[in-house]
């Protein structure tokens, strides 16, 4: 064991441990919720301590055998990320201990993440884990910084790329969407208002709607990206940038932009960016109207898959796995419901969002912690919804043409129709007898000599715009 001190007094900390006291203390002090500061985040953090460690080198305020050595740890650790997102590696997560529900606006991460750095240049420099004379966590790794610049820029370089992700799996969905649409193009079947029959329709107008909402949401998302590109990182403490030169509030950004390869900025009013985190709530907002278009559509095609022979059974979702333990060959709709159930979590986090950045106080949110956790979880959790709803249910899906033949057939939807050919009385008696002789339309049609079953479905097929095969 190695002892450190701060302000509180001395702990104990393992002597291969890369954090230090300040990590320790923010783990014992809070009950762990069972999950990780989310990689992104971690990412983002390590390439805001790159940007500012080259920045205070250009400035002349870090010598050079410091910065190579802190440079060169945070690229290490960041290609340990790297791992850990890939699903690789885990290793990352021995280093950074702090439980991502924390309280201190942040503070507890950023110690956390300059602790490590300082430990792994220590370990470049061949020195003793710990041996902050050397290379000290404050001094050096977190020179020039606050926890309030660093942290919410670094949430929203995370935000950005998970968005980009994100807007991607929305593209695949509308892709598979698109591909379903073409496929049911030629597929008549009964349209529903209200659960009620209603006009004819095809299966690939009804996937196409679909595809048409996905593709706004992603559009969306796309717009959604320039909210987050105005940072705070030079702003320090309360965003006035005291204990921040001037060249390096000039330049800092820019190295930032530059190593994230990302179009970020330096936002007009620090204290402003600083105390105020709207943006997270305009951007997760965007998030949440895209989980309600796949919930919608999740819904859907549990309907017109219900059954199947009890139901509707109009379209078929490939089966996944048993349904029940009792009833042999049951099937449900388990992708669809696993999707429902993801996006409801989103729009429920975009309500403990808004009342989170509603809550900041003065020139700090000091529940920031939270809002990112949040957030970033939203994201990735919809991300990865989005492509296995579209792999492993959306590109399975199969038109049961029969039952979608039938349940248009049976209905006294399709009398509507039929009144251009005949005119408005002539139909409307024929409902009329149907109605009376407690018989489907198609029989009273049929009764009435005007037209037999194969010729109404051809009429309507061709009044759709449907190729007759």
């Amino acid at each position: 064991m190695r002892i450190e001190s701060d302000s509180l007094g001395k702990l104990e900390i393992p002597e291969d441990a890369f954090y230090g006291i300040n990590s320790l203390r923010s783990f014992n002090n809070f009950p762990s919720s069972g999950e990780r500061v989310h990689p992104y985040l971690i990412k983002a953090y390590l390439q805001v301590k790159l940007a500012a460690a080259e920045t205070n080198y250009k400035c002349g305020l870090l010598f050079k055998e410091k910065y190579d050595a802190i440079s060169e740890a945070i690229n290490e650790l960041i290609a340990e990320t790297d791992s850990c997102i890939k699903g690789n590696l885990n290793s990352i997560y021995e280093k950074i201990i702090v439980d991502p529900l924390q309280g201190g606006a942040g503070t507890s991460l950023n110690m956390n993440i300059n602790e490590v750095i300082a430990n792994t240049a220590l370990k470049i420099l061949g020195k003793e884990l710990g041996d902050y004379n050397s290379i000290h966590p404050l001094d050096d790794v977190n020179l020039s910084q606050s926890t309030n610049d660093t942290f919410p820029t670094a949430l929203k370089i995370a935000a950005i790329n998970l968005l980009r992700e994100l807007q991607d799996s929305f593209a695949v969905l509308q892709n598979a969407l698109q591909k379903k649409e073409n496929e049911f193009k030629n597929v008549l079947k009964l349209g529903r208002t209200q659960f009620q029959d209603a006009v004819p329709i095809t299966l690939g107008q009804e996937f196409g709607a679909y595809a048409q909402a996905i593709s706004r949401d992603r559009w969306r998302l796309y717009n959604a990206e320039e909210r987050l590109r105005s940072v705070n990182l030079g702003g320090t403490a309360v965003g006035n940038s005291i204990a921040a030169t001037k060249d390096y509030v000039l330049n800092v950004n820019n190295i930032l932009k530059k190593i994230t390869k990302l179009p970020i900025a330096k936002g007009e009013d620090l204290i402003d960016t600083t105390q105020n985190l709207d943006v997270f709530v305009e951007v997760h907002g965007i998030v949440k109207a895209g989980a309600t278009s796949v919930i919608k559509m999740c819904n859907d095609l549990r309907y017109l898959s219900s059954g199947p022979h009890g139901g509707i059974g109009e379209i078929n979702l490939p089966p996944m796995q048993a349904g029940s333990s009792i009833m042999p060959g049951k099937i449900n709709p388990v992708i669809l419901e696993n999707s429902i159930q993801i996006c409801e979590l989103v729009k429920s986090n975009d309500l403990l969002i808004s009342n989170l950045v509603s809550n900041g106080n003065l020139e700090l949110n000091p529940f920031l912690p939270l809002i990112a956790h949040t957030l970033l979880k939203s994201f990735s959790l919809l991300r990865d919804s989005n492509i296995n709803l579209a792999q492993k249910c959306i590109d399975g899906i199969t038109a049961n043409i029969d039952r979608c033949k039938s349940n248009l057939i049976n209905s006294s939807a399709i009398a509507a129709f039929l009144i251009p050919t005949f005119g408005y009385e002539t139909i409307q008696q024929i409902v009329k007898v149907a109605e009376t002789d407690k018989i489907r339309f198609i029989d009273a049609l049929y009764k009435s000599k005007l037209m037999d079953e194969n010729e109404v479905y051809n009429l309507l097929l061709k009044e759709l715009g449907i190729k007759i095969e």
